[in-house]
């Protein structure tokens, strides 16, 4: 299999999807002289966090969403953390609350979610939210956004239909790959779980269907671990001297079916989503049934 016949399942046009109706909602909200606000705590001295963080805000005014940004210094105490969490959590001004990653030395992201009200957490990664996931109940959480975003790649892999399909997710961690697992339970899929201790994984990963790759390791995954009738979704984010790269190493989209591009693939979709939940997390907020949003997966001409 050559690079030429490998779908790349590209995040763009999704994501513009989600864009569209995103702002189609701030647009109504601005007639009746609404606008949500977003806040994103920093509690460290990452300069990549930073930056990350002051990006939004160019996007957040895009879209008509006021933005703050809480940098709380790398010396912040967990009591300083989470009296912060616990203050936005109870302003009514404030509609939806981040917490940038990774946090400084010494604090604890557990404990800090506990003082983040569910409601407000838009990146669906507090316990009330993740708790809701894990017993199948999706329709009462915010789904956190990269693993939603992976979800979606592959159901427009699969025709939208992931039921017995079998997922291997390499990298069970707290943002992406254990919600991951549970959301792909969740729709029918047959999961394996690969990690640190894994042992023979190329011969584990010979039956799946589909990889997920979400550790934030480059060259992780190899050409020699995948097979030409699978599908990979690379969730994992590389900063180099040359650009942002994925987990996948670049040969392996010589030897798949279709894989997502780092940068292109994951990122933009789940960007979207963000908001997406933020357009959600208000609307629970103000007691509103929260509205469906679909995207056309063009789960055809995807992998034309």
């Amino acid at each position: 299999m050559t690079t030429s016949d490998t779908v790349l399942l590209k995040g763009r046009p999704l994501a513009d999807q989600v864009t569209s109706q995103v702002r189609a909602v701030m647009k109504d909200w601005a007639a009746e002289g609404f606008r949500p606000k977003l806040v994103s705590v920093l509690a460290s001295d990452d300069p990549a966090s930073l930056v990350y963080a002051e990006s939004k805000a160019h996007r957040a005014e895009r879209l008509g969403v006021t933005y703050g940004l809480m940098d709380l210094g790398a010396n912040a105490s967990q009591d300083e953390l989470q009296d912060t969490l616990q203050q936005l959590s109870a302003d009514s001004s404030v509609h939806g609350i981040m917490l940038e990653f990774p946090l400084a030395p010494g604090l604890d992201a557990g404990d800090a979610f506990l003082h983040l009200t569910r409601r407000k957490d838009i990146e669906g990664l507090t316990p009330a939210n993740l708790s809701r996931v894990a017993a199948g109940q999706e329709h009462a959480a915010l789904l956190p956004p990269t693993p939603r975003s992976v979800r979606y790649f592959l159901r427009q892999a699969f025709n939208d239909d992931l039921h017995g399909l079998r997922i291997a997710v390499i990298g069970p961690g707290r943002t992406v790959g254990r919600p991951l697992i549970w959301m792909l339970n969740n729709a029918g899929a047959t999961v394996t779980v690969i990690n640190q201790h894994s042992r023979d994984v190329a011969e584990v990963l010979r039956p799946q269907d589909a990889v997920v790759v979400a550790v934030g390791v480059r060259g992780l995954l190899t050409p020699e671990q995948v097979q030409p009738h699978q599908v990979v979704v690379d969730a994992g984010i590389n900063v180099t001297d040359s650009g942002v790269v994925g987990d996948a190493a670049p040969e392996v989209a010589d030897k798949v079916r279709a894989i997502t591009p780092v940068p292109g693939g994951v990122g933009p979709l789940t960007s979207a989503l963000m908001y997406q939940n933020l357009v959600r997390a208000v609307q629970l907020q103000r007691g509103e049934e929260p509205v469906d949003f679909v995207i056309d997966l063009g789960c055809r001409k995807a992998l034309d």
